[in-house]
């Protein structure tokens, strides 16, 4: 095979076009193959096979820079880079990641993970390019789904001015995660599939090429007319009137084309943007007929495409009955809308988007946006609910607090992939919103022990005069039964799950009240009996609750599946100076201070120490500390007795 000769981008330069093109074939039968094990972005990179080769085969990585958008298409990149080996260990804990890491191979001349990032680390790396007197060249790589944020156009817009030497490949699949949508898609698709100005546009420059030198003035007068005939057929050239030479739309599947085209975007001094058009899937048939189902994949069987089926949860995910009770909400509230940021399936949006399409705005790869587009929605009496993973949501900081919070704007933000979510890994961990937020007047954050809390927790956030973030994992939920009639949880109140008489009590949020509980079983054949709490609220803290069990002399634990620096213990602990309990026994526990790499979620609490064994070492400290003797402190019965 091919393939077995190839360890770095030199060897791609030794094989003809038609190798090159069997090398092709070979490296998508190597995806199926090992994708169909691991799982991974899947469709992504079926589509940008011969484009990276044709990208490696003309430059000269790593001294000329590759940079790509978001990553999910960057497995190729690994392949053709020396990384073929290390494919069974992809997205596995302590294995490589599924994007583009600087510390994994020098190839990866920029990590990344969010999308719309590469056009402005590429023009920064040109300016440094320049400021050294260097020479290499720069591309960047980003797809049509990432040319919806306003990022990738505030980088045109500053690269067009500078007029710095850089190539940007446009990779047009018509598809971000989910299908495009927006006036940039349909520009894009306009310019896809307007074949007469290409073919007018030719036949133009061969006019002109074959007129004998008539002077400089007629020559302008029909490089005007030519300019005409552009202007009429795609209207703006937005790429031109930025200030970049465009090429296209060019087969991104043509891997002789792609290679010349390349080569006449490499020999251009200014910015080039040049378009080319892929197939998403390409040569898997049932990734093509459905990219947004195969965009990321499970592991998987190749002869049929059919996922892999997971051990039976004991629930539905936290996902799905955030969808559900939206849509059985929004059946009683006209006011209810729901806004996505290009993710309606990962959000859990699909339903209300097919029963209620005119209050469902799916707004790209635009969080930014889609923050003040709530606001606005909010200011003008309707009841937004932005559903966003935490660390999209990072995105969005400044308007979280500009446009909704010092407003105390009714905006609901749904909080998904709240904690850690695995394979992903350090780009896409959930694990600083609690920080970010809390710090912010006028928000509420909440976060539920269980699927059936959930649902009361949106219905008591869209009931709320300001703004309320309800955070919750990618997670499956418990099995506990869901109620259909609503309630109204009381902003700031905690709940008791089991009462104890040890001295200590474990303030538990989230996911983290099952890893208590479980904890407390471990506990309980030692004859220590914690009390344990599902804390509910980040923000307001039930001061109440904690003050009456610092009083009663009881040590706290607290534990969080989010970084410790700025979480909820460290609002526990600012509450007890606050009221002057500093000396109150206090240990807690969550994230460390570092970024946490891909891995499964098991593994990965494991790893960081947020086990049953864990709680229970830190309520035998706390209650050590909190001296001698036992307590027994009547806080009412547990939850459901």
């Amino acid at each position: 095979m091919l393939l077995d000769r190839v360890d770095s981008p030199s060897d791609l330069k030794r094989l003809s076009l038609a190798e090159l093109q069997q090398l092709a074939g070979e490296i998508r039968q190597f995806l199926i193959e090992q994708l169909s094990v691991t799982g991974g972005h899947f469709g992504p990179n079926l589509g940008v096979v011969e484009l990276t080769l044709a990208l490696h085969r003309v430059f000269d990585s790593p001294v000329d820079k590759i940079i790509w958008d978001v990553g999910h298409q960057a497995y190729v990149h690994k392949i053709v880079t020396g990384r073929k080996h290390r494919f069974p260990t992809l997205r596995q804990f302590g294995g490589m990641s599924g994007f583009p890491k600087r510390k994994e191979s020098p190839h990866d001349a920029f990590g990344t993970g969010h999308a719309s990032t590469s056009i402005s680390a590429a023009l920064g790396m040109a300016v440094a390019r320049d400021l050294r007197g260097e020479k290499h060249h720069i591309v960047a790589v980003i797809g049509d789904g990432a040319m919806t944020g306003g990022m990738a156009f505030e980088a045109l817009n500053h690269a067009g001015h500078l007029r710095k030497k850089l190539i940007v490949v446009l990779n047009d699949n018509e598809m971000s995660i989910a299908r495009n949508v927006g006036a940039i898609s349909n520009y894009l698709a306009k310019l896809r599939t307007d074949r007469t100005y290409s073919k007018v546009k030719a036949e133009l420059e061969q006019l002109l090429k074959r007129i004998p030198s008539i002077g400089d003035k007629m020559v302008k007068t029909l490089e005007r007319a030519k300019d005409s005939v552009k202007y009429f057929w795609v209207p703006g050239m937005l790429f031109e009137e930025l200030g970049f030479t465009y090429f296209g739309p060019v087969d991104g599947h043509d891997l002789g084309g792609l290679i010349r085209i390349l080569e006449t975007a490499k020999a251009c001094s200014d910015p080039v943007v040049l378009h080319v058009v892929t197939q998403k899937g390409k040569g898997y048939g049932r990734a093509e007929e459905a990219p947004d189902k195969l965009h990321s994949v499970t592991p998987f069987n190749p002869a049929t495409g059919k996922m892999m089926k997971p051990v039976k949860a004991a629930g539905p995910s936290y996902t799905s009955v955030f969808g559900d009770a939206l849509v059985e909400l929004a059946k009683q509230d006209r006011r209810i809308v729901a806004i996505t940021a290009a993710m309606p399936g990962g959000t859990g949006l699909t339903k209300f988007a097919a029963q209620f399409p005119e209050r469902f705005f799916d707004v790209g790869i635009a969080e930014q946006h889609a923050a003040t587009l709530a606001a606005g929605l909010a200011a003008a009496g309707m009841r937004p609910v932005f559903a966003v993973y935490s660390t999209f949501l990072q995105r969005a900081y400044d308007q979280v607090i500009h446009d909704v919070c010092i407003q105390n704007l009714p905006v609901v933000f749904a909080v998904d992939r709240a904690g850690l979510v695995g394979a992903d890994g350090e780009t896409h961990q959930g694990v600083f919103d609690v920080a970010y937020l809390r710090a912010v007047p006028n928000m509420t954050v909440m976060m539920p022990k269980d699927e059936n809390e959930l649902r009361h927790m949106l219905f008591t956030a869209l009931q709320q005069p300001g703004p309320v973030a309800v955070r919750y994992p990618r997670a499956e939920g418990r099995g506990v039964p869901l109620d259909r009639d609503w309630k109204t949880i009381p902003i700031g109140q905690a709940e008791i799950v089991r009462r104890g008489d040890a001295r200590a009590a474990v303030l538990a949020l989230g996911p983290m009240v099952e890893v208590a509980e479980a904890a407390a079983d471990l506990l309980e054949k030692e004859g220590l009996r914690p009390v344990i709490v599902n804390a509910r609220f980040v923000k307001p803290l039930d001061r109440e609750l904690i003050l009456r069990l610092v009083r009663e002399g009881y040590g706290l634990v607290t534990v969080e599946e989010t970084a410790l620096a700025g979480g909820f213990g460290s609002a526990v602990l600012e509450l007890l100076e606050s009221e002057g309990c500093a000396g109150t026994a206090v240990r807690r526990l969550g994230l460390p201070d570092r970024f946490i790499e891909h891995g499964s979620r098991e593994e990965l609490l494991q790893a960081v120490g947020l086990t049953a064994e864990a709680v229970a070492r830190a309520v035998r400290e706390v209650a050590a500390a909190a001296s001698g003797g036992t307590a027994r402190v009547s806080l009412g019965p547990a939850a459901g007795q």
